[in-house]
């Protein structure tokens, strides 16, 4: 097989023409027929025992081409186009021109390839990383959020019901006076000011004592989920069973010592800040890694083959479908459940494989740029955990796994830790907050 032409039909598309010569195509056919030989069976011959002349005579000259010609591609093809000048980024279009005895096959082939992209200013990018301060109020609602799962309810029978007590009522709607389905409750549990029913309802219960029996007259919303009922107005007939509030205990040294691991309030207190304080931190260096990688992001403005996309949609969805086997339920459920469908859910993922894709190229560039490489010792070491987490040798381990891809992840992780180190740090606030892309970090991990 030799190459005729390259040529670049179109931004990131080569097409390239390959000759295989008549002796070579004969000599494909002939090992097809070899293949072929012991499952052809012509009436008055024996299985296996068709010469492939007769098997041409009776089934036609072709009959054996498409078999040289895939042998041709995997066998020819496929070597020369991994040694071609570019990098494909799909599965190439072959189609076989011109087939003959006399003059061999040609193929043209279609690939689609890398787009080749051009950065520039990607060290020195400004982004903030201001660690915002813990407060006393801070460490304060620490305090109260132990104070509030640690709350009891206690009835109240010496006052009317306020916001914010959980009532116990009964009640039915109607819609004059009819009743109306699914508007009927009995000892129906209710914390005012919640918003768990219509906008006018909870309000209607406050200053009600326990025993008393009252209507309710609201709206139902113009956007209600049921259509009959929107816009409707409606009576409840209400009685209210019981008033509960809730009572949260002292913040004292006793309290912490009977709900945490700790002596007194002073040391509950001083760890929570400890773990706030690493929170923030936590959290300034993520805001610094988002801006970092969006500005990478939108640097990249070369044209991208859509097929690049669809690719990484396919993986995003692959892992989530894998996520839900995970917690016994298929992704089929999971569309019902959610009204979507199959391309509904893979547009929903577009943009972040966008991102993730052009966050990629960047950082492969600036390996290159960068001439960053990793040494066998920093593979090594690498996979030294992923063997012992699975009781492999690193020998194993390397069979494995493609290794070109890891490695190429470890090159993208030093590139991405390069622009970091080289970044304009602000430790003032951002004017706006940039847009979160942790999600296009991911890529460096899959």
């Amino acid at each position: 097989m030799s190459l005729k032409s390259t040529t670049r039909t179109e931004v990131n598309t080569v097409e390239m023409v390959f000759e295989v010569g008549p002796e070579e195509f004969e000599a494909a056919v002939e090992k097809a027929y070899q293949r072929a030989r012991k499952n052809i069976s012509l009436p008055g011959f024996r299985k296996g025992k068709v010469s492939r002349k007769m098997a041409e005579a009776r089934l036609g000259e072709g009959v054996f081409y498409e078999d040289a010609i895939n042998s041709l591609i995997n066998a020819e093809l496929t070597p020369a186009l991994m040694e071609a000048d570019f990098e494909l980024v799909d599965r190439p279009q072959v189609e076989a021109e011109k087939v003959s005895k006399e003059e061999g096959v040609t193929f043209k082939v279609l690939c689609i390839t890398k787009p080749d992209i051009t950065l520039e200013n990607y060290k020195g990018i400004r982004a903030s990383k201001a660690v915002k301060p813990v407060t006393e109020q801070d460490v304060d609602a620490q305090v109260d959020m132990l104070r509030q799962r640690n709350a009891r309810l206690v009835s109240v029978d010496d006052r009317a019901a306020q916001m914010g007590d959980e009532v116990n009522i009964d009640f039915e709607g109607f819609f004059g006076d009819e009743a109306f389905e699914g508007g009927k409750g009995e000892s129906f549990p209710l914390k005012l000011g919640s918003g768990q029913f219509i906008p006018g309802f909870e309000e209607q219960i406050v200053g009600k004592s326990i025993g008393d029996e009252f209507d309710v007259n609201v709206t139902f919303p113009e956007n209600y989920q049921m259509e009959d009922y929107a816009g409707k107005e409606a009576v409840f007939k209400c009685k209210l069973n019981g008033i509960t509030v809730e009572e949260l205990p002292e913040a004292d040294d006793e309290f912490i010592q009977d709900s945490t691991e700790f002596d007194t309030l002073e040391a509950f207190r001083e760890d929570a800040r400890k773990r706030l304080e690493s929170n923030a931190e936590r959290d300034a260096q993520t805001a610094f890694d988002n801006t970092v990688m969006e500005a990478l992001i939108a640097m990249v403005d070369a044209p991208i083959p859509n097929c690049m996309f669809e690719q990484r949609i396919d993986s995003l969805v692959n892992n989530f479908e894998q996520m839900l086997k995970e917690q016994k339920m298929s992704l089929d459920l999971y569309l019902q459940y959610t009204g979507m469908s199959i391309e509904d859910f893979r547009e929903s993922n577009r943009d972040r494989a966008v991102s993730e894709v052009k966050l990629r190229l960047a950082l492969e560039k600036i390996a290159q740029l960068e001439n960053i490489e990793v040494s066998d010792d920093e593979i090594n070491d690498s996979l030294s955990g992923i063997a012992a987490a699975n009781n492999m040798t690193v020998a194993e381990v390397r069979r494995r796994l493609p290794m070109a891809d890891y490695i190429m992840d470890m090159r993208v992780t030093k590139a991405l830790e390069l622009v970091k180190d080289n970044a304009q740090i602000s430790e003032e606030a951002p004017a706006e907050e940039a847009a979160p892309a942790e999600e296009a970090a991911e890529t460096e991990a899959e």
